[in-house]
């Protein structure tokens, strides 16, 4: 029997991609683990592998076709054992309309083969399986729901005593999104800004994300801004001996790697800070998980350091590097910019001097970085030069309110002027 392959959700935000490339063409046979294609979505460039034996009978969507919904079917493959069919069907010019997902899968990977007469294989979804392996649950021991009996999501939650989560709701956001552009066009027109007379750039996936994403927030969490200023000499000083140290290693720490852990201590310090809203109550986070804003290209994307409040500054430049790297390239794997608990966005290195963040959901702060600069500041009564540097703490209302907001920036602050104290 054949199977259809499925367009894959890479991520729980993930409502369409773009089929970049295939690595297999009809009549390959492919293995569990081969890397069939690559996908394209509003964040990274991602393979997409086979999870089981069978030869590729038809690719039913062109590589480079853009805006293919999630579950629709990509290609069509014969299971192990079996003859493919005679007669591959042809490719669609267009992806077809996505079928809607069961209620219970929020985001199905591709269909697999049905589990081989040995027994031995489990059938699962890759998300699945991860859900599987970090709740230490025996797949084999989970009926499966999915085609062909393949263990889902929405198995796990059950095997786990856990209502499966609802799926995010792509209905009403994704009329919004599309109807973007259109509306744009119209406001210029009803503006008198006559056709021809300017370029109208297509929203991309990642652009589409960040414009919905960030009016949610914007619109739907009760936010405030707090703003102190730092005198960071004393910073700029342990930085250069820092380096001076790590030299040897090939390691340079820069200011927002200090930042980084300056946050994450504070975090700790000020764990009420360190918390999400959702309806079901507040989540205290056990660890700080802190995302960094980077720029890439058409966009933004916050890659976490993990348990930051852990980790030495050299563990944190080194990490920092690696998945800025690897943000600007598209290489990030989701699980490497999904979550994180507390978002830092420096500006400072552009010049900019002050600037408040929107809140990236569901975080409880983000803060802004500006830059350091010469200020004159008055001590003990006399006016004296500082470099002073101004950061702006945005804080989600229903779960950081003032007195938190305003202890934490005390916390640090303290570290920031004082860098020893990061480390005692």
């Amino acid at each position: 029997m054949s199977i259809e392959i499925l367009m894959p959700a890479l991520s729980p935000t993930m409502e369409e991609g773009s089929l970049a490339k295939w690595h297999v063409k009809p009549g390959d046979t492919v293995k569990a683990g081969d890397v069939i294609a690559e996908i394209e979505t509003d964040k990274a460039t991602m393979e997409v592998e086979a999870v089981d034996e069978g030869v590729i009978e038809a690719l039913l969507v062109d590589a480079g076709t853009e805006g293919v919904k999630v579950n629709t079917p990509i290609a069509r493959m014969a299971g192990e054992g079996e003859a493919p069919a005679p007669k591959p069907a042809p490719r669609a010019e267009a992806p077809p309309p996505a079928a809607a997902p069961p209620a219970q899968v929020p985001a199905p990977a591709p269909v697999s083969a049905p589990p081989s007469a040995s027994g031995d294989r489990v059938m699962a979804s890759p998300l699945a399986r991860r859900l599987a392996q970090a709740a230490g649950l025996d797949l084999a021991t989970v009926k499966g729901s999915g085609p062909h009996g393949r263990v889902v999501k929405a198995d796990v939650d059950a095997a786990r005593g856990k209502a499966p989560a609802a799926p995010p709701s792509a209905a009403p956001v994704a009329a919004p999104s599309a109807a973007a552009a259109p509306r744009q066009v119209q406001t210029l027109a009803q503006l008198g800004i006559p056709d021809g007379s300017y370029d109208l750039v297509p929203l991309d996936g990642m652009r589409k994300t960040i414009a919905r994403r960030l009016t949610d927030s914007f619109r739907d969490v009760p936010h405030f801004p707090l703003t102190i200023d730092l005198e960071i000499d004393g910073l700029l000083a342990a930085r250069a001996k820092i380096n001076a140290m790590l030299e040897k290693d090939g390691v340079k720490v820069s200011v927002n790697d200090l930042v980084i852990k300056a946050v994450a201590v504070a975090l700790k310090r000020v764990p009420e800070a360190n918390a999400s809203y959702s309806p079901e109550g507040l989540a205290m986070h056990h660890h700080a998980d802190i995302a960094m804003a980077v720029a890439i290209d058409g966009g933004l994307i916050t890659p976490i350091i993990r348990k930051a409040d852990t980790k030495g500054l050299a563990q944190i430049a080194t990490e920092a590097k690696d998945l800025a790297s690897r943000a600007r390239d598209r290489k990030l794997k989701p699980e490497e910019f999904q979550g994180g608990t507390f978002s830092v966005s420096n500006l400072g290195m552009m010049g900019i001097k002050s600037f408040a963040s929107i809140i990236n959901e569901p975080q409880g702060c983000i803060m802004s970085v500006g830059a350091g600069e010469q200020r004159p500041v008055v001590r003990n009564g006399e006016l004296a030069i500082a470099t002073v540097m101004t950061v702006t703490l945005t804080c989600d209302h229903r779960v950081v309110d003032g007195a938190i907001g305003a202890r934490f920036l005390q916390a640090f602050k303290a570290l920031i002027e004082d860098p020893l104290t990061m480390i005692v």
